[in-house]
């Protein structure tokens, strides 16, 4: 007999590709039917079936204060009944980027200056990159093997998250040309950095990276290697692009470069992305930099950039109602939880005897299927990725839920009591049982 998921999917294949609306929710790596969400409430998500999991998706990070604060949809609700979109400026949109601004600095450093809002993470990449080569006069991007900065062309070569899950190449579709553009090198490797800039230094507009690597498993960058990448692209008048759609704001209130900062790590990128918490939830991302950067973008400068719905008023109220929210009390308590809960997934993964390491990025972490974390996507790739989806399934069938992909990282929430996080730790163990049974 099947629920209501498998109805629902059945109906969503005919008319959705894939049954989907992106790739990784359609549990192609782990098998069996998607959950079909119908509401979501501080730490728990319910199915279209009526049933009740403990989340560790936090709908992919924007869900850092659990889902439905009541203050966020209150400020939803009540900027809704002024109006769901106007296409033109509203006083929320400079209240929300003077706040990033403000929050994104660290003693004299405020590598923020001006914002433009967006609606998506891959627009705010994407903005960022035709900004760095307009700013330049140059054509050449470098991005790190594993690396997800949205799915525009030019970024899906050797790039995590979805691609990294269906273990596609790249993605067809993309002009040879445009592809040729993007030089892809591997991470935390000081010479492929070197390297890269040796031949190709003159022509190579920007290096985009991931603060911190999280698209392929949680892939920290080892101690200094931000900093090379911004005085190495620096010393050959490149620029450096932080892509924070998926750590900014959600392991530190200025987002991983401020984690950094607070730990002697100083270095100053051109550009910063945001997105997901900076949305509080709705559509919404954004772009940051130096104003003689920023100031380049249309309709002050030659960069052109637009959107009808970039600043929606109802995504606008959600962001600055969490990040007001998003307290230092709130990322400590995050903390907490993810070194509680990351040690347990540890011990319990030791104790039934699986070659395991538990990653971490502030309060990031995951679990990769080998005896060493990894330091790129070579290494990524080469775990024992088949122990993942019996793990997986032996946690939801104790109420939790967790990405549907090895590849992702795990989000936790300030809604996360002790309550909850025994009952994920209680899971634990008969789900390590099932990955040490899996066989490849």
């Amino acid at each position: 007999m099947t629920d209501r998921n498998d109805d629902l999917f059945d109906a969503a294949r005919a008319v959705i590709p894939g049954g989907v609306n992106s790739p990784v929710r359609a549990y192609g790596s782990v098998g069996g039917t998607p959950r079909f969400l119908a509401s979501a409430s501080g730490a728990t998500v319910t199915d279209a079936a009526g049933a009740t999991y403990l989340d560790l998706v936090a709908s992919w990070g924007p869900a850092l204060l659990g889902h439905a604060h009541p203050e966020v949809v209150a400020a939803v609700q009540e900027s809704a009944t002024h109006g769901l979109s106007f296409g033109a400026p509203t006083e929320g949109e400079v209240e929300l980027a003077t706040l990033i601004a403000d929050r994104v600095r660290h003693g004299d450093a405020r590598p923020v200056e001006r914002v433009r809002l967006v609606s998506t993470g891959t627009e705010a990449t994407m903005t960022a990159i035709r900004l760095a080569r307009g700013v330049t006069g140059r054509d050449l991007l470098v991005k790190f093997a594993g690396h997800y900065h949205g799915h525009s062309d030019g970024l899906l070569a050797a790039a995590g998250s979805g691609v990294a899950t269906l273990a596609l190449p790249g993605s067809a579709g993309v002009p040879a040309p445009i592809a040729a553009q993007t030089l892809v090198i591997d991470y935390n490797s000081p010479e492929a950095l070197a390297a890269v800039f040796a031949e190709h230094g003159d022509r190579i507009a920007a290096v985009i990276v991931e603060a911190s690597a999280a698209n392929m498993g949680v892939v920290a960058p080892q101690p200094g290697f931000n900093r090379l990448i911004a005085e190495t692209a620096h010393a050959h008048g490149a620029l450096m692009i932080l892509d924070e759609v998926l750590t900014g704001f959600r392991v530190h209130p200025a987002g991983f470069w401020g984690l950094q900062q607070a730990a002697g790590e100083e270095y100053l990128p051109d550009i910063i992305t945001f997105g997901k918490v900076v949305g509080g939830g709705m559509p919404l991302a954004a772009l940051g930099g130096r104003a003689e950067v920023m100031d380049q973008l249309a309709p002050t400068g030659p960069v052109y950039q637009a959107g009808t719905l970039s600043g929606n008023p109802l995504s606008v109220a959600a962001g600055l109602a969490t990040l007001r929210l998003a307290t230092p009390e709130v990322y400590a308590r995050i903390d907490a939880a993810a070194a509680r809960l990351s040690d347990a997934l540890d011990q319990a993964l030791a104790d039934a005897g699986v070659a395991h390491a538990v990653p971490r990025a502030g309060n990031l972490f995951g679990v990769v299927f080998a005896s060493e974390a990894p330091r790129d996507y070579a290494a990524a790739q080469a775990q024992q990725v088949f122990r993942y989806a019996p793990f997986f399934h032996a946690m939801r069938e104790q109420g939790v839920a967790l990405p549907p992909s090895v590849f992702e990282a795990w989000f936790l929430t300030a809604a996360h009591g002790d309550a909850e996080l025994t009952a994920i730790e209680a899971a634990l163990p008969a789900a390590a049982e099932a990955a040490a049974r899996a066989t490849a």
